[in-house]
């Protein structure tokens, strides 16, 4: 060990190699800032070259490696066991290029993701994703996990905004196509290998995104509504009349619009706690005075056909920062937890009404389990649940996960829509996945990453023949 750090050290100085009682200024998560990193060493690089060279260090010593970005992930996936070299990105901080004419930003894999809004939004244009963690995620770690995020349902997720990536193997050698092209049929997509494989196939240290011009208009209104199959006419009608302007279309159900809209959280409630659902939906558009105007008439419409109980629309940027504030600050929902075990799944759009009720129903009457709180982006489909436990055992949580996971196989949905599968899912990824998939994903692994030193251990096993 003393021989690694030594080669460590001569690369990158010691400044930037923390090891022994240096590592507890570090942490493998942001939700356990209060826990030590355990690790052999933490580095911390400031370019692709030094990645490269770092990693062939680990691949000459079959050295386990860990690669850090904002730790926000939620299925165990920067967990560490004290074997692993771990490599932060966070020096990796410089937005190197944004082209207004091609409308692409080209930025390294430590750059947060707010961080890349506000640059960008200086020029005029926009990069669409955006989720709850954008002041702490980073761009690297956002590709390793194709995150999802509010937007999904008109923008897609991160995997249909990157345009060209760079990555550093596991034996060091760096693959860089940094191309600005939408289109680029010339032989296999390779950045797609690196796009949510949270990190098991590859370092992504660098990615040219796609940008949209900015929405001159953005309305939202906070619906009520009481019966789930109203919830999915109502999407279907307001997509219809928003004529593709319609971008985000987010569903919570009562517990967990009650803890947002209650002491100790700051949000009072826009409309009364004592529906069934909430849709906190999103529209951007090009006409500040049209847009509104046609969102106005839809609900009015909407109303008048009894697809929904009452609404509110955000008057000023005060208002949409009150409902959207409701539907982000998942910590109202933590916070109220002793224990709390997260879930992140997908299910056919028609079915979620059915299905979560009677998966919410089965968790209330297990033993150990205090509250169920579910949110989601119905427009595709992916559902969270938060369940607050009385206590954080093995076996408690194992049978939360049986409830909430062995329905999704029979209906084709999958236990992770956005998250990953890291750790935490990883015992559960045949019930959405072939054995031939799984065999396959094997298969590159082993390609990538011959000696299994990338992210071990994470969403599959690696294959020992």
């Amino acid at each position: 060990m003393e021989k690694l750090i030594t080669e460590f050290v001569d690369l990158l100085g010691s400044d930037r190699v923390l090891s022994g009682s240096r590592l507890a200024e570090s942490y493998n998560h942001i939700w356990t800032m209060d826990k030590p990193l355990v690790a052999k060493a933490l580095l911390l690089p400031m370019s692709t070259i030094e990645i490269s060279e770092i990693m062939k260090i680990c691949f000459r010593h079959n050295q386990p490696v860990m690669v850090f970005g904002g730790r926000t992930n939620l299925v165990g996936g920067t967990e560490t066991k004290g074997e692993e070299v771990v490599i932060s990105m966070e020096k990796l901080n410089q937005i190197t290029e944004l082209d207004t004419v091609s409308r692409t930003v080209t930025a390294e894999a430590g750059v947060i993701l707010e961080t890349l809004h506000k640059r960008v939004g200086e020029s005029g244009l926009m990069f669409p994703l955006n989720f709850g963690a954008k002041g702490s995620a980073q761009i690297g770690g956002i590709i390793a996990s194709n995150a999802g995020g509010l937007r999904v349902f008109r923008y897609g997720m991160t995997r249909n905004l990157v345009l060209g990536l760079e990555a550093v193997l596991a034996d060091g050698t760096i693959v860089s196509s940094l191309k600005k092209l939408i289109k680029d049929n010339s032989g296999y997509d390779l950045k797609q290998h690196f796009i949510g494989s949270e990190g098991t196939l590859g370092i992504v240290t660098k990615v040219v995104f796609r940008l949209y011009e900015q929405p001159q208009s953005r309305n939202s209104a906070l619906l009520a509504v009481n019966d789930y199959s109203k919830v999915v006419q109502l999407l279907k009608f307001m997509d219809g009349g928003l004529a593709g302007t319609l971008s985000g279309f987010e569903l919570m159900w009562p517990e967990f619009y009650s803890a947002g809209t209650s002491p100790p959280a700051d949000p009072k409630p826009p409309l009364p706690q004592s529906y069934a659902y909430y849709v906190l939906m999103e529209s951007l558009g090009s006409d500040i005075t049209t847009d509104r105007e046609r969102l106005e008439s839809l609900l009015a419409q909407a109303l008048e056909e009894n697809l929904m109980e009452d609404a509110v629309i955000a008057d000023t940027q005060s208002d949409l920062d009150w409902f959207w504030k409701i539907r982000e600050d998942v910590h109202a929902c933590v916070s109220r937890s002793d224990y709390d075990q997260h879930f992140d799944i997908s299910l056919p759009i028609d079915q979620i009404g059915q299905q979560i009720g009677q998966i919410r129903s089965q968790l209330l009457e297990l033993e150990g389990v205090n509250e169920v709180y579910v949110f989601g982006h119905v427009a595709d489909g992916n559902i969270h649940l938060i369940v607050d436990k009385t206590n954080d055992s093995d076996r408690l949580k194992e049978q939360i996960n049986q409830i909430v996971y062995n329905p999704l196989k029979a209906i084709g949905g999958s236990v992770s829509a956005e998250h990953g599968i890291g750790l935490h899912k990883k015992a559960y990824l045949q019930l959405c996945r072939t054995p031939q998939e799984i065999a396959l994903m094997q298969s590159l692994k082993k390609t990538f990453d011959p000696k299994g030193i990338l992210n071990r251990d994470k969403i599959i096993d690696f294959p020992t023949s």
